[in-house]
């Protein structure tokens, strides 16, 4: 194709070939991500303010939040057993769920969130015996 082109008042002929668009490479589909299990140490808490962040009486007893989210679901309920690694709750932060664990094993004494529930990084999430 030709085009007459104007600049400072000369003209110019130019020609311009057309070219086809690049092909983006998509991942395949099916292609799922999943999240990841979190395991939540339960040693110290982070600085954080509010009354779920502050000291407990046994560290060892209780798991803490890794972020800041929204509870999506509880999956755990109090007086129940569970081994270590199983899947207590789960948070969603900036879209992403992430799985909170059990850190330790044992018997659940309390969760102190629900469903729905916006939590602190370092709150409190649940209590063991």
């Amino acid at each position: 194709m030709k085009l007459k082109v104007t600049i400072d008042q000369k003209v110019y002929e130019v020609e311009v070939e057309a070219s086809e668009p690049e092909q983006r490479q998509l991942p395949p589909v099916g292609y799922l991500m999943q999240p990841a299990a979190v395991r939540v140490p339960a040693g110290p808490a982070p600085a954080a303010g509010g009354p779920a962040t502050g000291p407990v009486e046994n560290e060892d007893k209780v798991c803490r939040s890794p972020i800041s989210g929204i509870v999506v679901r509880v999956t755990a309920q109090a007086g129940q057993s569970i081994q270590t690694g199983d899947i207590i709750l789960v948070l969603e932060a900036m879209k992403m769920e992430t799985n909170i664990t059990a850190p330790i094993a044992g018997k659940i004494s309390k969760i102190n969130v629900g469903a729905g529930d916006s939590v602190q990084a370092g709150a409190v999430l649940v209590e063991f015996e």
